[in-house]
């Protein structure tokens, strides 16, 4: 169960993502260098993801809230889907991971290093909710394979594949030049299967969210520290 829930984190890097008006963009640096400048440009956001998942036990439905403050390195996802996963809430922070079971009313605090030892999909690691460029331009190679529609709701899809030394499969982005953020996201493993396929919606930015509220676990739980 833990593992699921971090493993589905790996995902989200794009998604911390905030609006920008710029003029259009045709290469992937210039896209990147749009998303990185509107990952400045707000305070909070909170966004839904929806999709499916297969991480080697079929294919799942996922269905989770994100909020996040970028500047302070922070988010936390909480599970609607699937069942096994509902109400269980992973709270991301620049030092840790804070995993909450709902289950069992425990709270598993990993350092942030530790926990990204063997939970990537799809080339993506934790580290990218508060850092995603930075990791796209270092550990991989990032090119645009197409473009629909038309100015000024293009959308843009991107590749990212990992360097050489960082383990895992591509990830394709799809950005949006209406607010510079992602719509869509698909992880493809080393074979070529796509082991999930995410849609973003509900985007939201300067809500007024705050560390104390998304930091906030119940009182009561149990604290096990690895």
């Amino acid at each position: 169960m833990r593992k699921h829930s971090l493993a589905v984190l790996s995902l989200l890097g794009a998604f911390s993502l905030a609006q920008v008006s710029s003029a259009s963009a045709q290469t992937a640096d210039a896209i990147l260098n749009n998303i990185a400048s509107a990952q400045k440009s707000v305070k909070d956001i909170s966004f839904r993801v929806s999709g499916t998942a297969d991480q080697g036990g079929g294919v799942q439905k996922l269905d989770l809230n994100v909020q996040t403050i970028p500047a302070s390195s922070l988010a936390r996802v909480v599970f609607n889907a699937p069942d096994a996963l509902a109400d269980n809430i992973v709270i991301v922070s620049s030092q840790e991971i804070r995993n909450y079971l709902y289950l069992t009313n425990q709270i598993t605090v990993t350092s942030l290093k530790k926990a990204l030892n063997g939970q990537d999909l799809g080339g993506l690691d934790l580290s990218q909710l508060s850092n995603l460029v930075s990791a796209l331009k270092t550990r991989y190679d990032v090119k645009v394979l197409g473009t629909t529609g038309a100015a000024p709701n293009r959308i843009y899809e991107l590749e990212a594949d990992p360097k050489t030394g960082v383990q895992g499969g591509s990830t394709h982005i799809f950005v949006s030049e209406n607010g510079w953020r992602p719509t869509r996201f698909q992880a493809i493993d080393p074979k070529g299967k796509v082991v999930a396929d995410l849609v973003v919606s509900n985007y939201k930015t300067n809500s007024g969210l705050s560390a104390a509220k998304l930091t906030q676990l119940p009182k009561d739980a149990e604290v096990i520290k690895q």
